[in-house]
């Protein structure tokens, strides 16, 4: 029995992104609809709604429309900038050529998108939550499972406040808060902890292939107005990543801002590659320099992003609960968009939850959102383009292209190749350093690239440093008795926030040194360590990134 204090909901969601937030607009929608009541609590880790979301963005509001079909009309701030001007560039080192949109089947081509920050999307859904009578809890990660006698997943803890870095209760100590429902949706995103144990506890991904990862770093400027086109997205391949896929995106958003990013694969195989280092290099591109010179840098963030396509995504239903957006991994590669099928994944999950609550049952399996999203539109669009990402990690951006672009294209045309292409996971791809040639990256120049922790700054990154360290290692030795000497510890450089050193070294006393305090929640080094020594868990509440308009 729990000395912790206890709430009960119909529906616990777990994460306020847009995947929560949709599920919980929908399940108050239908309940007023039925003129009934379904109490309905969403949590979310960030200090506010919005906070840890961070995505380029480019959306398609085929879910918004659906979900709220008069959102245009609403105060929406995402209804200020559609995309008016789709450009896709092949880059060399100092030049580049652009890709005809008649090489590209249509639906790559933006057309009725919108352009602007996922985050401030995710405030404005939360108001809209919140006029439906949605209670929503900023700064309270969900840290723990909870289970029925049965098995079945009972609900969720909140983490414990005010305990020290050795364990040890502090004078402002506060413990957890039990949520018992119905149903629990898990909406933590890429690479959730909470999702991974699930996964484990059901054998969720027992008949899917490994989810694979890239590493998106984002950045907003102030730029100059003469050079600022509303709704200009541009995307790019090529130069610089030679040993990995991937590439970078500029768009023109509102106030005269753009937003822009790189994205790198994360089954690459150098241990030296260093993706923060390849941003800044890509930025250097006398195409991308152009754009930003005379301009101000005001914000930085990372995060992982899912690229498993349809193979990749697990069974979503078990007893008592269900996966909805970037836990379950609905994320279209070749169109750099996953928030308007994480809405319907939840807005889906919430149905299903709404008629069996409607049928009085409880803690049940879901069986109906499993077949519901499976012969959906998100099921349309994801098959075709299931084979894009293993193509591009197999065979490189060049060739990778175009294999992916015949494969797209006959699948659009109902021909279809008759095979889907496996994944491996991401961690297993490193080659020994031996067999990989160092890179040598240019110093930031500090008007167009910069250092990490500079970069970390302007995520209003903090955590309480007198807390346990939210980074576990599961064997202390391995960062400097395996790691070390095989790859050269690489998470002294895929993490883009300084988190890991090894220091000592030149002394001959190597230590690895983990700097939390820095944590971005990007979730990187969950998923490429070599040995998945790494377990990332939730920090004391609203701890992390507070990004302001990402």
């Amino acid at each position: 029995m729990s000395d912790r204090e206890s709430m009960p909901y119909d529906v616990v969601i777990v994460g306020g992104g847009p995947a929560g937030l949709s599920a919980a607009i929908r399940l108050k929608q239908l309940a007023n609809d039925a003129g009934r009541e379904v109490s309905v609590c969403v949590l979310e880790k960030g200090s506010e709604i919005g906070a840890h979301i961070l995505s380029g963005a480019v959306i398609d509001p085929r879910a918004l429309d659906e979900l709220l079909s008069d959102w245009r009309d609403m105060g929406c701030s995402l209804a200020d900038v559609p995309v008016t001007d789709n450009q896709h560039w092949i880059l060399t080192k100092t030049g580049k050529f652009g890709m005809p949109h008649l090489f590209t089947p249509p639906f790559m081509h933006n057309k009725g998108t919108y352009t602007g920050s996922l985050g401030n999307l995710c405030r404005w859904l939360a108001e809209q939550a919140e006029g439906l009578g949605v209670e929503i809890f900023p700064g309270f990660p969900a840290a723990e499972i909870l289970y029925n006698h049965d098995g079945s997943v009972k609900g969720v803890a909140t983490g414990d406040m005010g305990i020290d870095r050795d364990g040890d209760k502090k004078g402002d100590y506060q413990p957890g808060l039990e949520l018992h429902a119905r149903y629990t949706f898990f909406a933590e995103g890429a690479r959730g902890h909470l999702t991974k144990q699930l996964k484990r506890q059901f054998a969720l991904d027992a008949d899917s292939e490994p989810q694979v990862y890239g590493l998106g770093m984002k950045e907003l400027w102030d730029i100059d107005p003469e050079k600022h086109v509303p709704g200009r997205v541009i995307h790019t391949q090529g130069w610089p990543l030679t040993d990995a896929y991937g590439g970078g995106f500029l768009y023109h958003q509102a106030n005269g801002q753009v937003a822009l990013g790189f994205v790198v694969g994360l089954g690459y195989r150098n241990p030296h590659l260093y993706p923060f280092e390849e941003f800044q290099r890509w930025k250097q591109h006398p195409a991308i320099r152009e754009v930003l010179e005379g301009g101000r840098r005001v914000s930085y963030g990372a995060r992982a992003i899912n690229e498993g396509g349809w193979q990749a995504i697990p069974k979503l239903a078990f007893p008592g609960g269900a996966l909805i957006g970037c836990s379950a991994g609905f994320v279209n590669v070749p169109r750099i968009k996953g928030t308007h099928t994480a809405m319907k994944s939840g807005m889906l999950a919430a149905e299903s939850a709404f008629a069996a609550i409607s049928a009085e049952r409880t803690n049940d399996e879901l069986n109906d959102y499993e077949s519901t999203l499976r012969s959906s539109w998100i099921a349309d669009e994801l098959k075709i383009v299931r084979n894009a990402e293993p193509a591009l990690s197999k065979f490189g951006n060049t060739i990778g292209t175009l294999i992916a672009g015949v494969d797209m294209w006959m699948r659009y045309l109902k021909i279809g190749l008759p095979f889907t292409m496996k994944h491996k996971p991401d961690n297993t791809k490193l080659w020994r350093k031996e067999h990989c040639a160092k890179i040598d990256y240019p110093k930031p120049d500090g008007v167009i690239s910069f250092d990490r922790l500079s970069s970390v700054f302007l995520s209003n990154t903090n955590h309480e440093e007198d807390q346990p360290v939210h980074l576990q290692l599961k064997d202390p030795a391995i960062p400097i008795s395996y790691n070390l000497p095989l790859y050269d510890e690489p998470a002294q450089r895929y993490c883009p926030a300084g988190v890991y050193e090894v220091v000592g070294e030149d002394e001959g006393n190597p230590r690895f040194q983990i700097n939390a305090q820095n944590c971005v929640h990007c979730k990187t080094c969950d998923i490429k360590d070599p040995t998945q020594n790494i377990n990332w868990v939730t920090p004391e509440g609203g701890g992390g990134p507070n990004y302001p308009n990402m």
